[in-house]
């Protein structure tokens, strides 16, 4: 079959798609996470706690395709970081999994019953299903900056070096808090959206707020860590961008601030970061103002700062902290020069149709919500 495409740029191709994935989880499910976070603090009643639950309830299982799509990208365009990644996190991947699994029975049990605690009790756990995902995700890529504990010996075999409790180290926690303070500015600023104004939304408002200050101290906090710790991995021998995949055909150093390298070299990546301050910054000042442009700022943020991750790392996708050259690159960890290109015909089929189905259930569920509307029956 004669591909119209060549292999190093399907490469790169998927290596974008595979960061537009999970930007295109963060902008939705990130706010059905951010809300729930918010749950237990800006909800004093019964019936303002329905209100914040029943401005995500409708939509937050369309969101999750963007996950489900997610993985399934990782297994069929970088196997081998699939195979590392979800065998070396599974503890945590199973973490956030019971987490996650929380939100369907939170929404679907909490209103069966009128007593309180029972009720309570639902409440904290839709909390839970928010907030524990939103500080795993940010401590998974925080370890990723690091370095993986893992080895790829001579057949190809990987072998995980770590347990659940050395992944909770100081970067990686940080990196987690950037990310639930980042959650939470886009589910404030969801709120400001969808809500009608009063005392829910002004304490939104209160916390989406403080949050958008958090992510600014944290974002920067985290750069400057990277920059001066001697974070770090940098190619040193000849590696074939058209080359099958295999892990242990480079040489590879961890060298002090390689990964501030890429934008020296692609001075225009620098937008990324500058879009997470930026993108903060707007949120901040829109959200005192309960501007619809607060939803606007913090996913700019959102995209900036998984962007500039992405950005610093590239070719990077999963460094070894403990066998350097078994790191995984793009250019030696993808699949097959007709798998991606398959994948990719396939992707422009399908990602239009998702954008247009999440179009149009926004478009069909518009308009603010107000308490009666939510404690009306048949609601959650």
């Amino acid at each position: 079959m004669d591909i119209p495409l060549d292999y190093a740029t399907l490469k790169v191709i998927w290596w974008a798609l595979v960061g537009i994935l999970l930007i295109g989880y963060a902008l939705t499910d990130g706010y059905d996470l951010g809300v729930a976070t918010l749950l237990p603090f800006i909800g004093k009643t019964d019936e303002e706690r329905r209100l914040v639950i029943n401005s995500i309830g409708p939509m937050w299982e369309g969101h999750q395709v963007w996950l489900i799509t997610g993985g399934g990208a990782l297994f069929a365009a970088w196997p081998y970081v699939y195979a590392v990644s979800f065998s070396g996190f599974y503890l945590a991947m199973f973490v956030v999994l019971a987490a996650l699994i929380l939100r369907p029975v939170g929404f679907k049990y909490r209103s069966k019953r009128v007593g309180k605690a029972w009720r309570r009790n639902w409440d904290w756990a839709l909390f839970v299903g928010g907030f524990v995902p939103a500080l795993i995700f940010g401590v998974a890529l925080g370890n990723v900056l690091q370095g993986v504990p893992f080895d790829i010996d001579r057949t190809m075999r990987a072998s995980y070096d770590g347990g659940l409790f050395g992944l909770l180290n100081p970067f990686a926690l940080l990196a987690g808090l950037a990310s639930v303070a980042m959650l939470v500015v886009h589910g404030a600023s969801w709120l400001v959206v969808k809500l009608e104004h009063g005392p829910v939304m002004d304490r939104a408002v209160k916390y989406g707020r403080i949050a958008a200050l958090a992510v600014i101290v944290f974002y920067a906090l985290a750069g400057i860590w990277l920059w001066q710790s001697g974070m770090g991995y940098r190619i040193v021998s000849d590696i074939d961008p058209q080359g099958q995949a295999n892990p242990l055909r480079k040489e590879v150093l961890v060298e002090a601030g390689a990964w501030m390298g890429n934008y020296g070299r692609y001075p225009l990546l620098i937008l990324a970061p500058l879009a997470g301050f930026a993108g903060s910054l707007l949120a901040f000042w829109a959200l005192g103002r309960k501007s619809p442009l607060a939803m606007v700022g913090s996913g700019l943020a959102a995209t900036g700062i998984i962007s500039s991750v992405g950005a610093s790392m590239f070719p990077f996708i999963l460094p070894s902290s403990i066998n350097p050259t078994a790191s995984l690159t793009v250019w030696d960890s993808s699949s097959s020069h007709i798998t991606l290109f398959i994948m990719l015909i396939a992707t422009a089929i399908f990602l239009p149709i998702v954008l247009a189905y999440t179009a149009w259930v926004f478009k069909v569920l518009w308009g603010r919500l107000s308490i009666e509307e939510a404690t009306s029956e048949g609601k959650y």
